[in-house]
């Protein structure tokens, strides 16, 4: 099994997609508590994590948060979990979860099946500035 970070959550995110890169900086600037490290889908990083879970890679299109020695989530579970450990207000999306995941995931995918035609896509996967390289797990 792949080495990971002790007491860290591993987003895993799509590396050429500009709302999920947005949502990437978004994360980094309200984790406070420097609780998330994070891999691109695409990476061999990302994908060892993948394999390691038994996923799908054909099926994943999206972020993944991935507790070490506990448990993954995907999908909007995923997005509802990471809202968890963010400063501000957000936290208090977690209650989201009280809806049930087919419903929430409804409108995940529909947002998630349009992120390209509507936020558009890069070439390549970002490349973190200096001082964010150490909360990249695949640099």
């Amino acid at each position: 099994m792949t080495s990971l970070p002790e007491n860290k959550k591993i987003v895993l995110f799509d590396g050429v997609c500009n709302l999920c890169d947005g949502a990437v900086k978004f994360i980094i600037e309200h984790d406070k508590k420097d609780v998330f490290r994070f891999a691109s889908l695409q990476s061999e990083f990302g994908q060892k994590l993948i394999a390691e879970r038994g996923l799908d890679p054909e099926e994943l299109d999206s972020v993944v948060l991935i507790e070490p020695g506990v448990a993954y989530y995907r999908k909007s579970t995923a997005a509802l979990e990471i809202s968890r450990e963010l400063s501000g207000g957000y936290s208090l999306l977690k209650n989201f979860l009280l809806l049930p995941e087919g419903f929430r995931d409804l409108i995940y995918d529909f947002v998630a099946n349009n992120r390209y035609k509507w936020y558009g896509k890069k070439e390549s996967c970002m490349i973190p500035t200096p001082e964010l390289k150490a909360k990249f797990l695949d640099y």
